[in-house]
Order: structure tokens, then C-alpha cells, then sequence
């Protein structure tokens, strides 16, 4: 799918030879011409299990640029070997673009483990242009260093942009450094969940009292005038605390609280973080396997069993949380098809988280020609279950009815290899961390027959999941 460089293999066990690696990142400079003014030299190394939140810790600086992400596998990058930024209608493509001229520029060494070899990382926002300076409407990056972790085994990934006057020798040394200083990381981190509320956080709405059920109430005469089927009102909850808040507790919190959904951070390299737990897969590619989901209709999670029973019930046979989820699942099928492929459906089934529970369909598809993972992402983005069918018209209504800009909100969130496999998520649950400040973010789908104060309390239920889980 690529034009990745792959040079003769060389078999790299966990001990990283200097000698070894000094001649790979020779011949990776010998390739250098008047052509390509750049090459990346990405080196995988398998090494014993690390805990990705403990390198964040001890290693990544609040100015320097990550992104973690974990679900059943989990990986950290950081530090930037190349970046690349887009916004408009075409980022999704100029990212594409950019991410394969760079990968016809990348030798690697040691790809014989999982999650080894060159890896991007992408961030996209909810709109293709954003007002909010922190976050660009489409980012991906080729981070210097890469710590994955699948069950009881890691591999680190050092790529290293070569240019023409690159020291090589100083390049083996700082890189073995590096190596060393990952692998001395030998604790777990382990954060006792504070699930209470905290009384010394000040709270204040975005948007003024009643402004959300105001626009629920709008938004469903808008439906009933059949304008769009479904619309999806977020809202957002700024949070100030006494002290900066802190990142790898916030995130040891939503992982050991949510094991079931995608557990994220992405900074801007400013000391701004997008962090979250969101239950939504948007897509994932696995060679010639694409997975989606259809996830919409809540119900919070009963204080009995009993209760929680019969809540589970309203949501599989209510009539309204039914026909919000026919709707995206409808809406989902017919993107698949715009891209030649074929879906095949699942039964609908619950899932569970500890505050609330949603329906789910899970998507398939066969792939059956090339299909870029960035293409399908922009297919599939926004879904219906956080933007709303006709998901065109309810993006052109949002604005309208949210006093906030959604940034890297319900957008995708994820990460593309060489071969072309990857995985986003929806970014929704989440929230911005800086400093003491954070801005928190959820939301709920409006269709025929919502109730604006049941809506309202879903939102507040979500808000207070995140809010309990930060500090």
C-alpha cells in the first residue's frame, strides 16, 4: 500500500548493537540525493513489558508533544521526528499526502514484533476549521519515540529524521541513551480512583442556565418541520482547581474506571492535553478488515440489579432508543457503501460502563482494493451518533446551538502504520486539561420524542463520570 523503504533485515533481538545500528543509519544517509532531502531511519526494538503511564511520567516534559492511546493494546509517542497540519475540506487528504511521502522516505530496522516500524498519529477536529488556536483542525506527527505494550510484551520505536549533516555517532549514542533510560522504567503506575466529587474544584457551566434545554427544545421543532432526523447538543462544564491537575493520575483514573473504552491523551506540545475514555470505535483497519460500530441510545446504570435490569430493557425495546440507533446504524451502512463496501451486522447488544449503558451494533466489512484508513475516516466522520442525520444539515445547525467551539470534540482520534493498518476512535468523553483549568465535554442525541430535561440529565451524567475521575 505504501512505497516504505525496508532495508536487508536485520534481526534486532532486545539488546540494540551500536555497531548494528551505526551501519543502518548509514546506508539510511547514503540514500539521501538532491530527490529527498530527508530520510527517517525507524528502529524497533523488543523489550521486556512497560507501563506506557509510568514513561509518560517519568519521562515526557508538559512542552513536549504526545499521544497515548489504549483499549487491548496500548501505545505512547512522544517528541516529534515530523508533523504535519491541514484544515479545510481536503485535510483529511492532505494528511493522507503527506503521511505516504514521508513513508516512501522511511527505512526500518526490526519490524518483526507487533506495533514495531513507523507509526503517525492523528488528531482531527470536529469541524475542518477551528476557531481554538491550541488545537488544528487536522494534525498527525511521527513521534521520535514509540512504547507500545500488548499483554506481558513492549516494543520501543526510535525514528530518527537523517539529514545530509546528521552525526551519526552522536545519533547511535543518543539513541541507545534513550533506550536504556526507557527500559530502566521498571514500576507500574497504580492511582487509588477518587470517584467523589471534589469540593474545591469551582464549577461553571459554559453556557448559561437553561441554555441546553432551550436548544433541545428548538432542535425538536426543527425535527418535527423534518429539516434533519436527529441532531447530537453537547455541552461543555469549565472546571478550576486549586492545583495543576495531573495528567498520568487523571489517566490512571479513566483506565482502571473504564477498561472497556479507548483511553486517550493528546497534547499540543503547549501544555495543553485533549484527554478522555470514549466508548465509540469510529474505524479500524486490520489488513483486508475493516471494523465499525454504530453506538447511540443511553440509559444511566440502575443502583440494583433489578433496576438495572429494567433500565437495560427500556433500552433495547424503547421505541425512541431504538429508532436513534436505527439511524446511525442506517447511516454508517450507507458510508461503507459509498466506499465499495460491503456491511454485515452484528445483533444489537448492550454495553455497560460503570455510570451508564449504551446500544451497540458492531460493523463489518471485506476489503477487496486499496482503501486508505485516512479515506474511510473521512467517510465516516462525523457519525450520526455525535453529530446527527442528514449529518450534514445537523453540522450546519450545531454552531447555532452550542455556545462553545468543539475543538478536538467528537472527532477522530487514532493511528496509521506503514501497511496501512489503524485504529480511531470517537473523542468523545473527554476533555482539555491546562494547568488548573479544564474544559469537559459530553453529549446527547436528540430525535423525535426526546425530553429536553431527561436529555439535560444524561449530559450531566456524563460530565460527572469525567469529573469525577480528574485531579
Amino acid at each position: 500500500m505504501f512505497g516504505t523503504i525496508v532495508m536487508p533485515a536485520i534481526q534486532l533481538q532486545s539488546q540494540l548493537d551500536s555497531q548494528e545500528l551505526y551501519q543502518f543509519l548509514l546506508r539510511c544517509k547514503q540514500s539521501i540525493s538532491q530527490s529527498i532531502d530527508y530520510c527517517i531511519a525507524s528502529i524497533s526494538i523488543p523489550v521486556e513489558a512497560i507501563d506506557l503511564l509510568a514513561v509518560l511520567e517519568a519521562l515526557v516534559k508538559p512542552n513536549q508533544t504526545h499521544f497515548y492511546f489504549e483499549n487491548d493494546q496500548a501505545v505512547l509517542a512522544f517528541d516529534t521526528a515530523l508533523e504535519f497540519q491541514a484544515e479545510g475540506r481536503d485535510r483529511f487528504v492532505d494528511l493522507k499526502q503527506s503521511i505516504e511521502t514521508a513513508l516512501a522516505k522511511t527505512h526500518h530496522l526490526g519490524r518483526d514484533t507487533d506495533f514495531s516500524g513507523a507509526h503517525f498519529f492523528c488528531n482531527f477536529a470536529f469541524f475542518d476549521r477551528t476557531t481554538d488556536s491550541q488545537f488544528p483542525a487536522a494534525r498527525a506527527f511521527l513521534p521520535s519515540w514509540q512504547i507500545s505494550r500488548i499483554e506481558n510484551r513492549s516494543t520501543i520505536v526510535a525514528n530518527l529524521k537523517i539529514l545530509n549533516d546528521t552525526d551519526l555517532k552522536t545519533a547511535v549514542n543518543e539513541t541507545l541513551r534513550t533506550v536504556q533510560k526507557i527500559r530502566s522504567i521498571k514500576h507500574n503506575v497504580i492511582r487509588l480512583a477518587i470517584d467523589s466529587p471534589k469540593p474545591f474544584f469551582k464549577q461553571q457551566s459554559v453556557s448559561h442556565s437553561g441554555h441546553y434545554q432551550k436548544s433541545v427544545t428548538a432542535a425538536l421543532k426543527l425535527i418535527q418541520q423534518q429539516h434533519f432526523n436527529k441532531i447530537v447538543l453537547a455541552d461543555a462544564l469549565d472546571v478550576t482547581s486549586p492545583l495543576p491537575f495531573n495528567l498520568v493520575s487523571s489517566l490512571s483514573n479513566l483506565r482502571s474506571r473504564y477498561p472497556n473504552c479507548y483511553v486517550f491523551s493528546a497534547s499540543n506540545g503547549k501544555n495543553a492535553t485533549f484527554i478522555g475514555a470514549s466508548p465509540e470505535r469510529l474505524v479500524k483497519i486490520q489488513h483486508d478488515r475493516l471494523f465499525t460500530e454504530a453506538l447511540a441510545g443511553s440509559v444511566p446504570r440502575g443502583k440494583t440489579r433489578s433496576e438495572d435490569a429494567r433500565l437495560a430493557a427500556t433500552l433495547l425495546n424503547g421505541q425512541k432508543e431504538k429508532h436513534e440507533h436505527q439511524v446511525v446504524v442506517d447511516s454508517i451502512a450507507q458510508h461503507l457503501r459509498n466506499l465499495n463496501l460491503t456491511p454485515q451486522f452484528s445483533p444489537p447488544r448492550l454495553l455497560q460502563l460503570p455510570n451508564i449503558q449504551h446500544l451497540q451494533t458492531p460493523i463489518r466489512a471485506t476489503i477487496k482494493s486499496n482503501l486508505h484508513l485516512l479515506d474511510a475516516v473521512a467517510e465516516l466522520h462525523p457519525t450520526p451518533a455525535v453529530a446527527g442525520a442528514p449529518k450534514l444539515i445537523a453540522c450546519e445547525h450545531l454552531r447555532s446551538f452550542e455556545a462553545f467551539e468543539r475543538s478536538w470534540y467528537a472527532a477522530p482520534i487514532g493511528w496509521i502504520d506503514a501497511q496501512g493498518n489503524g485504529e480511531f476512535a470517537v473523542g468523545i468523553r473527554s476533555a482539555i486539561l491546562q494547568g488548573n483549568r479544564a474544559r469537559l465535554f459530553a453529549g446527547a442525541g436528540i430525535v423525535s420524542g426526546s425530553d429536553p430535561e431527561k436529555e439535560f440529565a444524561e449530559v450531566q451524567l456524563k460530565l460527572k463520570a469525567l469529573l469525577n475521575a480528574i485531579v
